[in-house]
């Protein structure tokens, strides 16, 4: 859906980080003091065994008990804080790190001197050290722990007449700090830019996915996941609004149904059973608009998701009619000469003979029947003269209610010569959304279905009344027009041709004037349809497009 873009390379990122992130750092360290905890209770334990049995001889056995018992109560204390939500900073943690090494070179110096097991615990801290804080400060925590090993092993082979072993045990485990420095800088370094690389990376996805999901929600075309079954996985809201009406849910959660509408499920079984079939255009509901279904398997190694595309077929609809109507252009011209010119000589002609005295009232109701079909004849050629002359829709976003007043007062003004005067029951819902079409076109549209719903009205109750209605769809974002009136109704066997050319129930009419209101509907991407709600009279509805859809 959306152009790949490249993802920003390791050069992009910037200097590599010298230090885990904050996060990262503070688990790091709780699990580092996990473990200072755990080693202060074993030497605390050691304390209650017989240091004879094991061949030691401590130099400061008090200064030692002591030591011990302190560095088991730091750790602790440190231990409640973390675990009441304290965050340690970088301070807190370097000052823990050179506590460690000092403490631990005490108690060395208080023990058995540098041949004591505690010095391979120094090791531990320098390698904690430098992993906590990858930096110059690592390779100071290394130097700091080889100089007080130096320090110890002298002051022994000095003070106390040691073996001079002990200084090259000393400046042995000087190497293996600095060594471990070295080479933990290095994997924490690493493993650092390989982190923040794939950071990046992921939020670069993220990114990108949060663009895909724009696009699919933002588009026009309608795109649902299904599985074989004709469950509903995934729909964007051009797919809700084109099969139901309006989104159902909208934001990250999504409640779709879990229902094909019939006549797309029906597509989906034809098209499992041949993938090469191609599914005619449907309505889900009568006053939907005409849609095309595309299928596509979506995993084609697997095949148990299918991919389906909707299309509204308005727009292609409106090029067709373009097309349709430059060639019907050229066909009307002819017509305007060939047929107009003898349509007004019979006419014409008709006029003379009633001037004529003495006719037989036979022949009068002849020459009825001839000026009243010429006018009918007269009538279909300007309805297809007009349709022919159409131009392109010039939308405006229009506001409803102030527009309809208007029209209604305009439309009554030109009803007042009738015999029995009109009434137009108007009713506006609140929060009606703008709608986006031709004010001309519309209002000849309206004009139409009006003047319609008045003659029915009158030849089936007397009153020459009709109803409007304005309202919104059930999403809020489309406006609607529906126009009612007091007639018998349009019976079921001709709901389906009411707006075919030529079609018509009343023997004065041409049958084209619900089918170019139609036609002007589709020029400004609105829908008109037939409302079959099994209420009294006929309702003709207008679903105007969304407001910020472009014709």
């Amino acid at each position: 859906m959306a152009v790949d873009t490249p993802l920003r390379s390791t050069d992009t990122l910037g200097p590599a980080p010298t230090t885990p992130s904050g996060v990262q750092q503070a688990k790091l360290f709780r699990i580092y003091n996990h473990y200072r905890l755990v080693v202060s209770l074993m030497l605390v334990a050691l304390l209650f065994v017989d240091p004879v049995n094991f061949d030691m001889r401590f130099r400061l056995l008090d200064y030692y008990q002591a030591g011990v018992s302190a560095y088991l109560a730091l750790n602790a204390f440190i231990a409640l804080l973390l675990i009441a939500g304290f965050h340690p900073s970088q301070r807190h943690i370097t000052l823990s790190i050179l506590l460690d090494i000092l403490i631990m070179h005490g108690l060395l110096l208080t023990s058995t001197g540098i041949t004591n097991g505690l010095a391979n615990l120094v090791i531990v801290s320098v390698a904690a050290g430098n992993i906590l804080t990858p930096s110059r400060m690592g390779t100071f925590y290394a130097a700091l722990a080889a100089i007080c090993s130096l320090g110890i092993s002298g002051w022994a082979v000095l003070a106390l007449g040691e073996s001079a072993d002990d200084i090259v045990r000393a400046g042995s485990l000087g190497i293996l700090y600095f060594a471990a420095a070295v080479l933990l800088q290095y994997i924490s370094r690493r493993m650092m830019r390989s982190e923040a690389l794939a950071t990046s990376r992921a939020r670069s996805i993220a990114e990108l996915e949060q663009i895909n999901q724009q696009i699919i929600q933002r588009m026009r075309t309608g795109i649902l996941v299904l599985d074989r079954f004709g469950q509903i996985r995934l729909a964007n809201a051009a797919a809700e609004e084109l099969l139901y009406g309006a989104p159902k849910a909208s934001g990250t959660g999504h409640t779709y149904a879990t229902v094909l509408p019939k006549p797309l499920k029906l597509g989906l079984d034809a098209w499992l059973e041949d993938p090469t079939r191609r599914i005619e255009p449907f309505q889900p509901s009568p006053t939907s608009p005409l849609l095309q279904a595309n299928f596509t398997q979506l995993d084609q190694e697997r095949g148990d998701q299918i991919l389906v595309f909707i299309e509204d077929m308005s727009k292609v609809t409106q090029q067709a009619q373009q097309m349709k109507l430059a060639s019907l252009g050229r066909l009307t011209a002819g017509i305007a000469h060939e047929i107009r010119n003898p349509l007004g000589a019979i006419s014409h002609a008709a006029q003379l003979m009633e001037e004529a005295p003495n006719l037989e009232p036979g022949d009068r109701q002849m020459l009825g029947i001839i000026r009243r079909h010429s006018r009918r004849v007269n009538g279909i050629i300007e309805n297809v003269l007009d349709l022919s002359r159409r131009r392109a829709a010039d939308a405006d976003l229009i506001e409803l209610a102030p527009w309809l007043q208007e029209f209604r007062e305009d439309f009554l003004q030109t009803q007042d010569d009738d015999c029995t005067a009109a009434n137009i029951i108007l009713k506006i819902d609140p929060q009606l959304p703008p709608a986006r079409f031709d004010r001309s076109q519309i209002e000849q549209v309206m004009v139409n279905l009006c003047d319609n719903g008045l003659r029915y009205s009158e030849q089936h109750s007397g009153q020459r009344k009709i109803g409007i209605h304005a309202g919104a769809t059930s999403d809020g974002k489309r406006a609607y027009i529906d126009v009612r009136d007091l007639g018998p109704g349009i019976a079921p066997e001709n709901r389906s041709s009411v707006f075919e050319p030529f079609f018509t129930t009343d023997k004065t009419g041409t049958g084209l004037g619900l089918y170019l209101a139609r036609e002007l509907c589709e020029a400004n991407q609105a829908h008109l349809s037939l409302v079959e709600d099994n209420k009294p009279g006929c309702c003709f509805r207008i679903t105007f497009a969304h407001p910020g859809r472009m014709i």
